[in-house]
């Protein structure tokens, strides 16, 4: 069965895109963008768990 590990990150409002491009090119999957109390937005992510990081857990 496949396992996840999961990132949560702010999206500032003048980049998201590269926010976005940066975590995407570690493999990072955007799942849902979700606006907080305070307006601003918050990014949720996930990327397949490999072995190696299952190990260290």
């Amino acid at each position: 069965m496949q396992k996840w590990e999961y990132f949560i990150t702010p999206l500032p409002l003048h980049t998201p895109g590269a926010i976005l491009n940066n975590w995407g090119a570690k493999g990072w999957e955007l799942v849902q963008i979700i606006m907080n109390e305070q307006g601003g937005t918050v990014a949720y992510l996930k990327r397949p768990l490999s072995d190696e990081s299952e190990q260290n857990a």
